[in-house]
């Protein structure tokens, strides 16, 4: 037995679990916590809002594999906090948030008229996993280990526990810390024998087979077992667009999801389709025809660790409670024994007629890369940073039209090295994001492409950027609009004279219009690299000496107005956000 504060008891437990930063601004509610975090040397990073902590943890979980954890205070802090709640929840991102209350005594239930105090617990479990409160010091350790199991059970997301003040920073006699094997699991999940077997059979006897990725191979870290697996059947890869990069999109049998009528294409020509940690959502069209061949004719074998999943949007032929990457290393074992039954090149001719149309929309799309123009078209954004940047450099996308044009003109050629909030399209997380991408891989390239719009949600953080040299690289892409709102509207009031002018004028549109903010000078202003650019030749130049100059960076990149609202791939987002038929 020894006696410390319920935050080192926290600090201790974090420690077992391999924690290394955590994320948060400091308060002196949870004081006793961050004075034990920095004695066992968890680096504790803090940025200036307590959403953007939520996304640097969501990102860092990501991209380290390691649990993202970060903090905020009763009342207030919390209250700040919530967005990043959901959207890292949403993502399905491995997150404990840690926030304090006030003493037990005037909390759960609130006594009325209290200082910096709400349901927080109540305000957070309908959009976590897990939320719990803990009232007593003897509670603390049980419901603890219970948030930390809740966290690495079925599809990652965020955890919550609620500690009073008083528990945080009292002291109590405590037992010995259980290790790990204490209170979860430390294997992943294996799938039963006879399962593989039956995927093998139906993945043999199959005339194309398809392969859909999701998060959950990105979260097994399952990329070379993919990539095995398709070359081995000869299955084209689909991703959800959370699943993005799972298999390097210059594989010839990568099918990204930005080619939506090739992906329908070859969706539908598949008979067998193995789906590995996906859940089959609403980008994915539920997996319902005609975006998918009918489940009569489609046979589907679901893999996924939460069996919440299987089967949740469409029949399952096969359902698998498996860790991916577990269940990809005993499949393919299993079809080695089977390999003189694998029946290739008839597989091989499908694939390569439907490459063709995957093919022909990339060439459409890049002609857009000949107009070189100031002020210069969105495309030209993400193509130049991955010139400049390399393969293995981390890209986030924020926005609206900003992170439309990002994801069709960016080619993710290494596994696990793009973020977003594909299932939120949440504004202003980027910058939290990238802040936690640089966190996750120093010493790698990190970049931003946004918005001026979600640009303007959380600017502040360039300042976190540079006092914790993060040198990530910001480039705002500004037309001083809303103007995914503004394509809306005009859609919406006047669509044969937008059709004409491509843009209607300011007056005709409802508080669509943003001021000028030269965003290069703000970004000066808090001590990072700043430049203003208009053309793809100048992008060029700023980027290189951006990375030149070692430090964050923010690029202010003007952008066409008119040509930006048309952004690719508008009308199917549309239609993705309706109920597809059959």
């Amino acid at each position: 037995m020894e006696t410390i504060t319920g935050g080192a008891l926290i600090a201790r437990m974090l420690k077992e679990e391999g924690v290394e930063k955590v994320f948060g601004i400091p308060d002196g509610t949870y004081l006793s916590l961050i004075v034990a975090l920095r004695e066992l040397k968890i680096e504790l990073l803090t940025p200036r809002h307590e959403s953007t902590a939520a996304h640097m943890a969501g990102a860092y979980a990501r991209l380290s594999g390691k649990l993202g954890v970060c903090l905020a205070s009763n009342g207030p802090g919390v209250a700040n906090i919530l967005p990043g709640v959901a959207v890292e929840n949403a993502e399905g991102n491995r997150v404990l948030l840690i926030t304090s209350f006030r003493r037990s005594p005037i909390a759960y239930p609130d006594r009325g008229g209290a200082y910096q105090c709400f349901d927080q617990v109540g305000a957070i479990r309908p959009m976590a996993k897990f939320s719990e409160a803990v009232k007593s010091f003897d509670r603390l350790a049980e419901l603890l280990r219970r948030a930390l199991r809740k966290s690495f059970q079925g599809r990652p997301g965020v955890v919550h526990l609620d500690v009073a003040e008083s528990v945080m920073n009292s002291k109590e006699k405590v037992a010995r810390i259980p290790g790990l094997d204490g209170y979860r699991l430390q294997e992943p999940i294996h799938p039963a024998p006879a399962l593989v077997e039956r995927a093998a059979e139906l993945l043999i006897s199959a005339e194309l087979p398809l392969i859909q990725a999701g998060s959950g191979v990105i979260h097994a870290g399952a990329f070379e077992e993919l990539k095995d697996l398709a070359e081995m059947l000869q299955a084209p890869v689909t991703t959800s667009w959370s699943g993005r990069g799972a298999l390097a999109e210059t594989h010839p049998l990568a099918w990204p999801m930005i080619h939506v009528k090739a992906v329908d294409s070859v969706r539908n020509a598949a008979d067998v389709v193995l789906c590995l940690g996906s859940r089959l959502g609403e980008t994915d069209w539920w997996g319902k025809p005609p975006r998918w061949r009918s489940w009569e004719e489609q046979r589907l074998i679901q893999v996924d660790s939460d069996q919440e999943i299987l089967g949740l949007n469409r029949p399952a032929a096969v359902a698998v409670l498996a860790d991916v990457k577990v269940f990809l290393t005993e499949l393919r074992a299993r079809l080695e024994a089977s390999a003189h039954r694998l029946s290739l090149e008839g597989r091989r001719a499908k694939v390569a007629a439907l490459a063709k149309e995957r093919d022909k929309d990339r060439a459409k799309l890049d002609q857009k890369l000949t107009e070189t123009g100031a002020p210069m078209v969105s495309a030209h954004l993400a193509k130049v940073s991955q010139e400049v940047f390399g393969e293995n450099s981390v890209v986030v996308f924020d926005g609206g039209n900003t992170a439309v044009w990002g994801n069709f003109y960016h080619q993710v050629r290494v596994p696990n090295t793009q973020l977003s909030t594909h299932h939120f399209g949440h504004l202003g997380a980027g910058l939290g994001q990238a802040l936690g991408a640089a966190a996750a891989r120093p010493g790698s390239t990190v970049y931003c492409i946004i918005g001026d719009g979600a640009f303007g949600f959380h600017p502040q953080e360039i300042e976190t950027a540079v006092r914790l040299n993060l040198p990530v690289i910001f480039l705002v892409a500004c037309d001083r609009q809303w103007g995914m709102v503004k394509m809306t509207q005009q859609m919406a009031f006047k669509p044969v004279k937008t059709m004409i002018r491509k843009s209607l004028n300011p007056e005709e549109m409802i508080n669509t219009e943003l001021g000028e903010v030269e965003w290069n000078i703000v970004g000066r202003a808090m001590g990072a690299f700043g430049e203003r650019v208009s053309d793809p030749e100048g992008l060029k130049n700023a980027l290189t000496k951006a990375l030149e100059s070692g430090k964050a960076a923010v690029i202010h990149c003007d952008v066409d107005p008119v040509k930006h609202m048309w952004a690719p791939g508008l009308l199917h987002f549309k239609k993705m956000h309706q109920e597809p038929g059959g």
